[in-house]
């Protein structure tokens, strides 16, 4: 299978230099899609959208990003209409969103318009270097920054992420014998990757399931295993480091996180023994991370129990838990389609295409089923009262 040569030598080197000879699952993915010069996002955007690995709700079309901005602009409402406000995006991908939003408040909300500061944290140099390609119309309205660069508690208005946490690295771990092991990576006498499991690296995989309430091992002697010898799943510790920092960033507002995933119970059903991690490459997925290294993306479903809980303990509130397809919905998706069989001048070809298109956002099998978790920091009891536009049930 074809790898990137320079990548897999970074991880060998890694390997090499660790003190067992291994590194965590979690360092590999960590090196396969981050590596500063060789890693799979650091290499090029063009792996993103119809002619590259994998599809996002935005390349779709531009309502994707034009219904995310009737939310914000809700936000921006339910918070008095006070400036700045501030919308921080995280892992903007190829700049779409940003391009959309941006485009959309200027036509239909320029009072809004005037007064958004938008920024962009994005871990990719070369997803940052095609961002700013992209989006140099909006340079007086966009700046790219890092984590360290963004002062704490300084952002008023809402922080989002689409298709972000299912990228983060995650540990994997297996039961064996009764007991919770964690799956490493080393090299074979051929310098290929295989897997060993070992003792876990960090007591933090342990905490993560009492912090989502799954009880993976029975506490007493005797009990019955609820989980079968040989389960596999992942644990995304990552997300909760990076949940902390926007917590710590966010002084007033809404976190918008938008992903496919379960809540824990669904996540680490006992049916489900293999876990959840997929490659993608060239629209084929499948469950090999060892192959076509650096040539494919790697990720897992978001456990949104886990993000949930761990707001909690960051001083973010529970506002909702809802599909994409309601949310889109309740955002004016049906009313854009409805409109098609009334827009003058369209021919019925261009309205069909546009119809399924549509339609591809709200499809619960596809982009649709995508959970979308909002959390809130720092409301008054009057904001905290009000119902976000996304979270509105038909004629409510």
């Amino acid at each position: 299978m074809e790898n990137n040569p320079a990548l897999c030598k970074a991880i060998e080197k890694a390997i090499a230099a660790s003190p067992q000879q291994r590194i965590s699952f979690a360092n590999y993915m960590e090196l396969a899609l981050y590596h500063p010069q060789h890693g799979y996002y650091t290499t090029g955007a063009g792996k993103i959208g119809g002619a590259g690995d994998f599809v996002t709700s935005p390349h779709l079309c531009a309502d994707f990003g034009e219904l995310l901005a009737e939310q914000f602009v809700n936000i921006w409402e339910i918070m008095g209409q006070k400036a700045p406000f501030h919308l921080l995006e995280m892992g903007a991908g190829q700049g779409l969103i940003a391009g959309d939003v941006l485009a959309y408040l200027q036509r239909q909300y320029p009072d809004l318009f005037e007064i958004v500061e938008y920024t962009i944290v994005e871990k990719s140099p070369a997803m940052k270097q095609y961002q700013q390609r992209r989006l140099t119309q909006w340079a007086n309205r966009l700046h790219w920054r890092t984590w360290e660069e963004i002062a704490p508690e300084s952002i008023v208005g809402c922080c989002f992420s689409n298709e972000l946490v299912d990228a983060l690295p995650v540990h994997q771990f297996l039961l064996e014998n009764g007991q919770l092991k964690e799956i490493y990576v080393t090299t074979d006498f051929d310098s290929s990757f295989i897997e060993i499991a070992a003792e876990p690296s960090t007591p933090r995989i342990a905490e993560y399931f009492a912090l989502t309430g799954i009880e993976l091992l029975p506490r007493d002697a005797g009990a019955t295993h609820l989980y079968p010898d040989g389960y596999r799943s992942e644990v995304n510790l990552a997300a909760l480091d990076w949940l902390e920092k926007v917590a710590g960033c966010l002084k007033k507002g809404y976190l918008l996180t938008i992903d496919y995933g379960y809540p824990a119970q669904r996540y680490y059903s006992p049916q489900r023994h293999k876990g959840t991690l997929q490659c993608y490459y060239q629209h084929w997925h499948h469950d090999n991370p060892y192959i076509y290294v650096g040539k494919q993306d790697i990720t897992a479903h978001v456990n949104f129990t886990a993000l949930e809980s761990q707001g909690e303990f960051c001083g973010l509130e529970r506002v909702g838990f809802i599909q994409q397809g309601l949310f889109l919905m309740a955002l004016g998706l049906g009313d854009r389609i409805a409109a098609l069989s009334t827009t003058p001048g369209i021919n019925i070809s261009t309205a069909l295409q546009r119809r399924e298109v549509l339609h591809g956002l709200m499809n619960p099998t596809g982009l649709g089923g995508f959970g979308v978790l909002i959390q809130s920091k720092g409301l008054s009891e009057g904001e905290q009262k009000q119902i976000l536009k996304g979270l509105k049930m038909p004629n409510s």
